[in-house]
């Protein structure tokens, strides 16, 4: 059966032809956008068409943030370069009449706090610490530099800066701005926040060494819209034994407000309800519930994932696996399970069915970020794990496209997907 499920995802293009439908019907779904309702709507048709027994539409209340319009440009003596640069999420706006001030570079939180008061007040502080190319998990690469976008305009405006220029969190020198959401410390005034491309960045720097009395232009109409009214879309095939548990995929499906979001996270939600799809049309009746759920919020506040798992709670729901593809459709190498050990020997001994398909990588470790909060109720949490070296070439940015998501990954992306449950639903 493993290896029917393999054929009959390879040799389809439905779930393609769904994620094209997706990013171009609806791009830059951020929460609170009409994009993301019209991205509820055209999912929950793929859910029933994929066959899900049951499909149906979870209220969340979700944040919403406008991005509104940016423009930012260099002044260098008499030259006015502009610059590729998007607000950060939730950053507030400028004044109406924008920011012009004097550039600070910095590489770090102690840099900054080095430079003191005197030498910050009133001027932009440049966060320009690049992702660690020598990192081979570049995961772990983007979580290294990521503080500097989260947490750097209010470690900023605490020293008197006026606003916060952040270089791009990615490994590829481009002019796409890469976005991204950060967050305001309480009891600090909030400056704005602007995502800089790494190209520009590099010039940036290069322009500070040569005439350290550069200045930057900053205007952005970005702003909080209050909360609004959300849903986690939600399908599945019911168990024959539904009492025996629920094993859910996942993805999320808003975006950022500058992306088609193929990779983040068009594809993992797609991959879900491949999941579906692929039971469905291979006739298999498993004996546990298969779910597939598409969770608001990822980006901005976890709203999403937060409901669902409480939502799950109320309900004394049983989940023995909740596995969230949110790592791009890029090649897939395996698993990540966060599991007590005797699961994990258990999910260990299923390797040898993934091994032709170079899919058997089982690593103990993390999940997701929307299946996190389902921590306390669900015996496994689990990601699938692709080959990430390109996955931040196209997160948060404009690059993040279809055309950049080779069918045959996204499929065996799919197919590991709906195997392990396979497996799973035999095995536990």
């Amino acid at each position: 059966m493993v290896r029917s499920i393999y054929s009959e995802a390879l040799t389809s293009r439905i779930a393609y032809n769904n994620l094209l439908l997706l990013c171009r019907q609806a791009p830059g779904r951020l929460s609170g956008s009409p994009q993301l309702n019209t991205a509820v709507q055209l999912t929950r048709q793929f859910l029933l068409e994929a066959g899900a027994d049951t499909v149906y539409l979870q209220p969340v209340l979700i944040p919403n943030w406008k991005p509104g319009q940016t423009e930012a440009h260099v002044l260098n003596g008499n030259r006015k370069v502009a610059l590729h640069a998007l607000p950060l999420g939730n950053s507030v706006p400028s004044p109406a009449e924008g920011i012009t001030a004097s550039v600070v570079e910095v590489h770090s939180f102690d840099e900054l706090n080095a430079l003191g008061r005197e030498r910050v007040s009133g001027r932009i502080v440049f966060y320009n610490r690049p992702m660690d190319p020598t990192l081979i998990n570049t995961f772990a690469a983007y979580g290294r530099a990521a503080d500097q976008r989260v947490s750097g305009a209010s470690k900023a405006a605490a020293l008197g800066a006026v606003a916060v220029l952040v270089r791009s969190l990615t490994l590829a020198s481009d002019t796409f701005p890469h976005t991204g959401q950060m967050r305001y410390q309480e009891g600090i005034a909030k400056i704005p926040a602007i995502a800089v491309a790494t190209r520009d960045a590099d010039s940036i720097s290069c322009w500070l060494k040569q005439n350290p009395d550069v200045q930057v232009f900053i205007k952005t109409t970005c702003r909080p819209a209050g909360d609004t009214a959300g849903y986690n879309v939600i399908g599945e095939i019911r168990g024959k034994n539904p009492a025996k548990g629920i094993l859910l995929t996942g993805g999320h499906l808003d975006a950022w407000y500058n992306t088609p979001g193929a990779h983040d996270d068009g594809a993992g939600c797609i991959q879900s309800i491949e999941v579906i799809r692929l039971f469905h049309t291979l006739g298999i009746r498993p004996e546990h519930t298969i779910r597939a759920v598409l969770f608001m919020d990822e980006e901005i506040t976890q709203t999403g994932g937060r409901k669902y798992a409480q939502t799950a709670t109320l309900e004394k729901e049983n989940h023995l696996i909740a596995l969230e593809s949110d790592r791009g459709g890029l090649l897939p190498v395996g698993f990540t399970f966060d599991c007590n050990e005797k699961d994990l020997e258990i999910l260990q001994k299923l390797k040898p069915y993934f091994e032709p398909y170079r899919t058997d990588t089982f690593l103990k470790g993390g999940s997701g970020t929307d299946v996190a909060p389902l921590r306390s109720s669900a015996r496994i949490l689990a990601g699938l794990l692709t080959d990430s070296q390109r996955y931040f070439d196209y997160h948060h940015s404009a690059y993040d496209t279809p055309d950049h998501v080779n069918i045959r990954e996204l499929q065996l992306g799919s197919a590991a997907i709906a195997s392990l449950f396979y497996l799973m639903d035999r095995r536990f």
